[in-house]
């Protein structure tokens, strides 16, 4: 599924800055003329119909040989077939890219529709050549920066001096987007369609080529090159521009209405998470979440930290900031004794110092006085560091119609002024989203403060600045994205003997075992004698690839502690389940805690490594973190810290910590394994990892399922 976009900003940059436009069609056609007009857009306006002899006042061509010059962007409206040689005439004439409008292409494959939509992409994306051609089956683009709006619908933006680029893979959402009222300083806006032959990769690195982006949004059902993602998710962090995507198809069903959208494939979406994480970009939930994310990060760039402060002038409030903030990342530290003194000489003896602050109704409209508390809570400690990344006024203010916005604005203007005083970063909250009026907002963005509305998706939003910020400062190696293809079709399961016997060839700890051929009349007398060989307890399992949940199957018995036992077990095997062959095996003593560590595959990703928590009820509580190789020490042990059930791996209720650094050279040598096996094994499934007490240590795999690539086991 991968394709190859070269990474060439300059290609797609002169398409969406066109000093000139060539809009092809009728009524869209003329839409796209009202819209540049709308906007201010300064350029020239080529209407090109061989049926009219204007269009919007302006003389139409009857062909792309008759404009005056190539085009630096053209608008196609026409149906899909007569698309393609249009987009063929405007390659020729040496066209700075096309926007293909029209539906009918791929995206039609996975709805049942007939008529050869792939095919028909495929001939659009040899007419195009070398020039880029944003969709089919989108809405085009506008730019704010220059008025330029290759757009053929209502749309509520506005010009502006800088700001953000957003790529959508959906028109509507984008159409949505370009609606937005929460004061977002929208620069580009490219709805990306299918991406025949533009991918949001080259949008990107366009973006990075303008001094004027700010910040790059990213709405996406998928992407087409991974390593080239990468590359510019690190060029993004080396320019400091934040990356900040609204990932579609988390659930079943939305990734199948994804591909039947855009015929992009969605992917594993813990993986992108992973990818995301790794990074340094921003991964939200919900669309406000996304546009508050975007809307910080365009003011402040990536946090340093997630050190953060809250001022209000309501226990309400700050006590709702509090319990918002309980499941985020995010840490309002306490005020030592100096700092606090030097808060509270601020306010009176009725207020008590805190963060959140709750700083009373005592100085509201005394903007002289509420600087002062302002900016004594943001000052920088004795060592001249700031107490935080990121100072939070939640504040709602009247409706720019009401008399009393005047009382209101001085404490806008007293936040202003304390972090213009401290060099402090702050971020104006509204509680709810509507109570910001866009005069406020407009002030808050030309002051260098973000105004965000909503508390959750504020807090979301800053959760998501900082954990920018943090992967940035802590430059994780990119991750290897080398899909192995011949491991896309299915693989073939080793029963669990082979597979162990594979590990400890690795030379990762397994339990000592024997195998009995439970065909025979003496099998149970087979099962004993190795039960004595090993000795007790042991555990007896019947020896199956196809079985992989044998507790549910009756397919294993543990802590079994004398003959009788094993006896009963290796003939109730070989009678009710059928078993022929016996797997006898040392039981694990002194578990303290069960992991689930393995390796999967993934075409898009390659393969990646899961841990999580263990044993019997791993599908149920679903706690696992995805890890995308090279991994390290300190991110193995980074995802099991972020596991729910990271408190049972250090000494929960008095019981013993897990020796987790037997769990991390696990991980580590499964890796390697991995790695010198890249084109053989597909997934290795280890469930239980058996964690022994950290006193005296040790790991073992106590049952194993490994898939090996059928093309070369």
């Amino acid at each position: 599924m991968t394709t190859t976009i070269p990474l060439n900003p300059t290609r797609l940059t002169r398409c969406l800055n066109p000093k000139s436009i060539a809009v092809i069609g009728g009524l869209e056609a003329s839409r796209v003329i009202q819209q540049c007009r709308k906007l201010g857009f300064g350029g020239d306006l080529w209407p090109v119909n061989p049926t009219r002899d204007a269009l919007e006042g302006l003389r139409c061509y009857p062909d792309i040989d008759a404009l005056p010059a190539p085009p630096d962007a053209a608008f196609v409206a026409i149906p899909a077939e007569p698309s393609i040689d249009v987009v063929a005439a405007l390659s020729r004439a040496g066209a700075g890219g096309a926007v293909c409008y029209a539906s009918g292409f791929k995206e039609t494959e996975q709805t049942g529709q007939t008529g050869g939509g792939g095919e028909r992409q495929q001939r659009l994306i040899r007419a195009a050549a070398a020039m880029p051609v944003i969709g089919p089956n989108c809405y085009g683009f506008i730019n704010l920066l220059s008025g330029a709006a290759l757009w053929p619908d209502y749309h509520g933006a506005a010009r502006v001096e800088r700001g953000v680029a957003v790529f959508s893979q959906s028109g509507n959402i984008s159409l949505n987007l370009s609606m937005q009222r929460r004061l977002l300083p929208l620069a580009w806006l490219v709805s990306l369609g299918n991406q025949a032959v533009v991918g949001v990769e080259e949008g990107i690195a366009a973006a990075l080529d303008s001094a004027r982006i700010t910040a790059i949004g990213l709405h996406i059902e998928g992407l087409n090159n991974l390593p080239l993602f990468a590359r510019l998710a690190e060029r993004a962090r080396q320019k400091g521009v934040p990356l900040v995507a609204l990932k579609a198809g988390r659930s079943a069903t939305g990734a199948r209405i994804t591909f039947s959208h855009t015929a992009t494939l969605a992917g594993e979406n813990a993986l992108y998470d992973a990818l995301f994480e790794r990074l340094g970009v921003g991964c939200v939930d919900t669309p406000e979440e996304f546009i508050e994310a975007l809307k910080l990060a365009s003011v402040t760039g990536a946090l340093p930290g997630n050190r953060i402060a809250s001022l209000s002038c309501s226990g309400g409030e700050a006590t709702l900031v509090a319990d918002l903030a309980r499941a985020r990342q995010l840490h309002f530290p306490a005020l030592k004794d100096a700092h606090r003194r030097q808060v509270q000489a601020t306010l009176n003896d009725y207020v008590r110092v805190d963060n959140p602050l709750d700083y009373h109704t005592f100085i509201w409209g005394d903007r002289a006085r509420m600087t002062a508390t302002f900016s004594a809570m943001m000052a920088a400690d004795e060592n001249g560091n700031a107490n935080y990344d990121l100072t939070l006024l939640v504040l709602d203010t009247p409706g720019d119609d009401r008399d009393a916005t005047d009382i209101w604005l001085r404490a806008v203007h007293a936040f202003i002024d304390a972090c213009r005083a401290t060099g402090g970063k702050g971020a104006l909250v509204a509680l709810l989203s509507e109570n910001l009026p866009e005069s406020v907002g407009r002030l808050l963005l030309a002051n260098d403060i973000a105004p965000l509305q909503g508390l959750a998706q504020a807090l979301a939003a800053v959760e998501v600045v900082c954990e920018m910020g943090r992967a940035w400062a802590q430059r994780a190696p990119p991750p290897s994205l080398a899909p192995v293809a011949a491991l896309a079709e299915a693989g073939e399961s080793l029963d669990e003997y082979a597979g162990k016997k594979l590990l400890a060839e690795a030379g990762l700890p397994v339990p000592r075992s024997v195998v009995v051929d439970s065909a025979g009349v003496d099998a149970a007398d087979a099962a004993v004698a190795a039960a004595d060989e090993l000795g007790y307890p042991v555990v007896v399992k019947a020896l199956s690839a196809q079985i992989a949940h044998k507790t549910e199957a009756g397919a294993v018995a543990v802590n079994l502690q004398d003959a009788t036992q094993v006896r009963a077990h290796a003939a109730r095997m070989r009678n009710d389940i059928g078993a022929e062959r016996l797997l006898v095996e040392e039981m694990v003593a002194d578990a303290v805690a069960e992991l689930l560590l393995g390796i999967s595959h993934d075409p898009q990703f390659g393969h990646y490594l899961i841990i999580g928590f263990g044993g019997e009820w791993v599908e149920l509580l679903g706690d696992r973190q995805l890890l995308l190789p090279p991994v390290d020490e300190t991110l193995i042990k980074r995802a099991l810290n972020r596991l729910k059930t990271a408190p049972l791996l250090h000494g929960h209720r008095n019981r013993p910590p897990a020796d987790t650094d037997a769990a991390v050279r696990y991980a580590l040598q499964l890796i390697r394994l991995i790695q010198s096996n890249p084109d053989h094994i597909k997934e290795i499934e280890i469930n239980p990892l058996i964690l022994k007490p950290k006193a005296y240590g040790g790991a073992i795999a106590a049952d194993v399922l490994i898939s090996v690539n059928a093309r070369h086991s």
